[in-house]
């Protein structure tokens, strides 16, 4: 359900390192198919609690059919299953929680995930605790969009996206990579990222350790240990995770156009809030 929900709302593709470029599982998740007609969802009484929160999950993706509706345990929401998984909606119909792993909380009118909207504002702060000298980043001339990524040296998609760098640049995007050695500190990953913020050309040192080549094992006062525990602190749960300047969460590994479109999106969409809180008459 939360998958059919997240691609009606235009999701991108979360791959990250527990996959390998090109094989299947999750890394297709946003594309979801809905062409079979659903069965028909339970009759509600009509201005009732159980039409309004019927009517919202109908907002997010008309396809899905509601099995069976009734109260929660939560005082003030209804408690709906859909396709075996539990969907919570307030009894005005306003908002729409998605339990488990990863839930969030919806305004069901913007479609604004507003669990998000906070997590973004926190792992925007824990950014700015990272010097901008301890990033290392491959970016255009002149970019239209900049991102953080949190990367591994050794996850296939992390090399993925590396390997794109000249496309995403092209695409007005700039990339600053944070450290976050998946196995852990101490391990023979963590000495290579080490190794790789310890060189005279840091670039040259995280290109040639994403694409399997030898990189001179070096020691020294380095930010990784910080970047990780960011990175933790951030939500993170598999490499790459890119974050927007304003810490929104894209995905993991995303494709250079489909970023830009996703970078542009949320710029417009940010033009209407900004507007709004701006002073009268300022």
């Amino acid at each position: 359900m939360k998958r059919l929900l997240l691609a009606a709302l235009g999701a991108i593709s979360l791959s990250a390192c527990a996959q390998t470029p090109g094989s299947g599982g999750a890394a297709a998740g946003a594309q979801v198919s809905t062409a079979a007609a659903p069965a028909a969802t339970p009759a509600a009484t009509p201005g009732s609690a159980d039409e309004r929160a019927i009517a919202a999950i109908a907002k997010f993706n008309p396809q899905v059919k509601v099995d069976r509706i009734s109260a929660a345990p939560l005082p003030g929401f209804r408690e709906a299953l859909v396709g075996g998984q539990v969907v919570y909606v307030s009894d005005d119909g306003c908002y729409l929680f998605l339990p488990g792993s990863g839930g969030a909380l919806f305004d069901t009118s913007s479609r604004k995930n507003l669990s998000e909207a906070a997590l973004g504002d926190m792992r925007r702060q824990l950014l700015q605790t990272i010097p901008a000298g301890e990033r290392i980043v491959f970016a255009p001339p002149n970019p239209v969009h900049t991102v953080t990524v949190f990367t591994d040296v050794e996850c296939g998609y992390c090399r993925k996206l590396h390997s794109e760098m000249a496309e995403y640049n092209k695409q007005g995007i700039a990339i600053e990579y944070l450290a976050f050695p998946r196995m852990g500190i101490g391990s023979d990953d963590y000495k290579k990222m080490v190794s790789v913020w310890c060189a005279p050309d840091r670039k040259a040192a995280l290109t040639a350790a994403k694409t399997a080549r030898p990189v001179v094992a070096k020691d020294c006062k380095t930010t990784v240990n910080m970047q990780y525990d960011v990175g933790q602190r951030a939500g993170l749960t598999g490499t790459p995770m890119i974050l927007a300047a304003d810490g929104t969460q894209l995905g993991g590994y995303v494709p250079p156009a489909q970023l830009r479109a996703a970078l542009d999106k949320l710029a417009a969409d940010a033009k209407p809030a900004a507007a709004q809180a701006r002073p009268a008459g300022a």
